[in-house]
């Protein structure tokens, strides 16, 4: 298993009361692929520029997927950019993944707008450890599952549990999903303004 593949099954599991934003999730599951590629030795980071690197590799699909979608030439990407230009779709393509292999049976999808139906997890192995890795409060799930909403708050401990690399990840999807919020709040208020001018108010 994977830290985006765990994440995303203590979102459908562990914390399917509290509703994530598809674009919340698909931001914090590109930042959890770089936390894997970067454990992998398949990236470093330079400030926050992500490096690729010729050594390290990776068994699982997904996670080869964004191996292969990395810049590899100067200049290189921002781990900001990256969460944006990954994270495009990328819940829905973890949805497809571990409906196809078993991991997640569909039902009647209600806690992450996604298309129809609701997602719960299977009686696996892969969700016993991905739970396991969740109730024990791992700092990285922990930190990434409070940026989406599905934590109260990140580990405290996480800059002096795990590289600076990895801070500098999390700290940049928590950023990002900011930022998207905001971007939320303004249409919100942007389309309210349009209503009230048709309605002559």
């Amino acid at each position: 298993m994977t830290t985006p593949r765990d994440l995303f099954l203590v979102t459908v599991y562990d914390a399917a009361a509290r509703p994530v934003e598809q674009g919340d999730l698909s931001l914090a599951l590109a930042g959890a692929e770089l936390v894997d590629l970067f454990d992998a030795g398949a990236v470093t980071l330079d400030g926050e520029l992500i490096v690729p690197a010729p050594a390290g590799t990776t068994s699982d699909r997904l996670l080869g997927e964004a191996a292969a979608a990395l810049r590899r030439e100067t200049p290189y990407e921002s781990v900001e950019d990256w969460l944006w230009r990954r994270g495009r779709g990328l819940g829905a393509a973890y949805l497809d993944a571990l409906e196809a292999d078993g991991t997640v049976a569909q039902q009647r999808r209600r806690w992450l707008p996604l298309p129809t139906g609701r997602t719960e997890a299977a009686d696996s192995p892969e969700r016993a450890r991905a739970h396991e890795r969740w109730a024990s409060g791992e700092p990285v799930l922990a930190a990434l599952a409070a940026a989406v909403g599905i934590r109260d708050e990140a580990a405290k401990d996480l800059a002096s549990s795990v590289s600076d690399p990895i801070v500098t990840v999390v700290a940049a999807v928590d950023d990002a999903v900011t930022e998207l919020a905001a971007v939320r709040q303004r249409r919100e208020i942007e389309d309210a303004a349009f209503d009230n001018v048709w309605r002559g108010l």
